[in-house]
């Protein structure tokens, strides 16, 4: 199995998710157990010492003036996990909580927090044999990092707390029990290490990255799709159009459908139709979809920088500098995070407009898809559907991070939200799932009607794979089913890897720029 270096190794969202699914092996290399080490050796010298240094011997938040001795600092950090554990709401899905510790530990792992190996080890632990800590999805504002959900992930080293494994939700006492454990007693500074960082925000970023990049490549072909059905236009996807507006999602977008649609019967049937111009929805999608990209990639970029910095308080640097600063605020993810669900709700905005078009009929294609309408009802109500959901989250799109409430008696003047911001834009991407879903039943419906032309080898693939689920409606059926099953297709990413797969076959490349930059993860 590939290996990763936790702590020197640079970790991608890719990576992390690989690491949280059992594909990669995260390991300490001897460097690192030497700066970890080091690391610990210091604040222990520092609690020797005896000078005020925050969270090692004085309390914490507004309490940061107030004096703890020598004796009572390892009581301060098991204390710090059982005050801030006030996390409510419905526990995080299991692979997110499993991001946050792979996140938490690669930034422990620099060195420069003070923590000490076993309870790194520990940690480890915990990922390899998928025990992993029930975390609240509500209580953190995002800026003295994540507090509260931190606290309630990292209990169980303690032997508090409770945790999933084998798909049961057992109190961590009794997975001690089964793997004869002990809890861990803290050392100085490593409660407040673990539960200062910007993890919660990191991992909901890590997943965002992945989902919205799924959206995004299926948008394209789905769009694609729709074009087709409606004898949409090429021109507005011309390279030198781009080329003189060079945004580079919008040159990528352009380059995909471009390659999507080579050699299509349908296109040249109406080459010389007497149609001006389309209407946006299927004009502009190289400008919308790839205004979405550019977020996407500006995400991609910021959340890099943040998986491999080291976000708690105080920075260790060495033995005559404990830094108190910020590096814990989730600003920086909570404004891109933001910006994301923006981009993501603006995908289903104009996926919902192409079904509305789809539904008006003409051009060959008759009105609400289907050519015996009245008794029938046809595709009209599933535009409902999206319509519904495409308005939910343009309510879900004011951004967390305009907000800040004062805590911790005034001392956290300004928070982030940026935990909201990681929620919500996870729910946006929810939504458009099933926009894109609604989109592709619509889409594949008015495919149809240009029969016996056919397009070109990717897209009729695609519409065979499709067909091979959910079947043409010749009348009115239970919609619902069809739905769950397109939005089974979304979720899965089966589309892509299908049109990957007979590029491969075909030897077909994409005509795309920048493609390392949006395809990588």
């Amino acid at each position: 199995m590939e290996q990763f270096l936790l702590g020197e190794d640079q970790l991608t969202a890719g990576t992390a998710l690989k690491l949280a699914r059992g594909e990669v092996k995260g390991m300490f290399s001897q460097a690192a157990k030497t700066k970890i080490g080091r690391s610990a050796q210091i604040v222990g010298a520092m609690v020797e010492k005896g000078e005020p240094v925050y969270g090692i011997n004085t309390g914490f938040g507004p309490l940061c003036t107030t004096s703890i001795s020598k004796e009572e600092t390892r009581i301060l950090q098991t204390n710090i996990l059982q005050s801030h554990a006030v996390g409510v709401g419905k526990p995080i899905q299991n692979e997110l909580a499993k991001l946050m510790l792979v996140l938490k530990v690669h930034a422990l792992a620099k060195g420069f927090s003070g923590i000490r190996l076993e309870t790194l080890e520990r940690m480890l632990w915990h990922i390899e044999n998928n025990a992993i800590p029930i975390v609240p999805s509500q209580g953190s504002v995002g800026a003295s990092g994540d507090l509260a959900p931190l606290s309630h992930l990292f209990l169980p080293l303690i032997g508090l707390g409770k945790v999933n494994y084998k798909g049961q939700t057992l109190p961590t006492q009794e997975l001690f029990d089964q793997h004869q454990l002990l809890p861990l007693e803290l050392g100085p500074k490593e409660g407040l290490a673990l539960i200062n960082g910007t993890q919660f925000i990191g991992a909901h970023a890590v997943l965002v990255l992945e989902k919205l990049q799924n959206c995004l490549k299926q948008a394209d072909i789905i769009g694609a799709m729709m074009l087709e059905g409606l004898q949409g236009s090429l021109s507005p996807f011309n390279q030198k159009l781009h080329e003189v507006r060079p945004f580079k999602g919008n040159q990528h977008v352009a380059g995909r459908i471009r390659t999507l649609l080579k050699g299509s019967e349908i296109l040249e049937d109406h080459i010389d139709c007497d149609r001006v111009q389309d209407p946006y929805s299927l004009r502009c999608m190289p400008q919308v979809h790839g205004a979405s990209r550019n977020a996407w990639l500006h995400l991609k970029e910021l959340v890099e920088i943040e998986l491999n910095s080291v976000t708690d308080n105080p920075v260790i640097v060495d033995q005559d500098n404990a830094i108190s600063g910020g590096n814990f605020h989730g600003q920086p993810l909570a404004m891109v995070l933001d910006y994301a669900a923006l981009a993501t709700s603006e995908l289903g905005n104009i996926s919902d407009r192409r079904i509305y078009l789809a539904l008006e009929g003409g051009h060959g294609v008759p009105q609400l898809l289907m050519e015996d309408t009245g008794i029938n009802s046809g595709y009209m109500i599933l535009q409902y559907t999206s319509a519904a959901l495409a308005s939910e989250n343009k309510g879900l799109c004011f951004p967390a991070s305009a907000d800040s409430i004062p805590t911790s008696l005034g001392q956290e003047d300004h928070v982030s939200m940026g935990s909201i911001s990681g929620r919500k834009a996870l729910q946006i991407i929810e939504n458009v799932e099933k926009i894109l879903a609604i989109e592709m039943l619509t889409a594949a419906q008015a495919f149809e009607f240009r029969r016996p032309l056919k397009s070109g080898v990717l897209l009729d693939e695609v519409h065979q794979f499709i067909r091979k689920e959910v079947s043409f409606a010749e009348k009115d059926r239970v919609f619902s089913e069809d739905i769950e099953k397109a939005i089974s297709i979304i979720k899965s990413g089966s589309i892509i890897n299908r049109v990957q797969q007979v590029m491969n076959e075909k030897n077909i490349a994409w005509g795309t720029p920048f493609r390392e930059e949006f395809e990588v993860l």
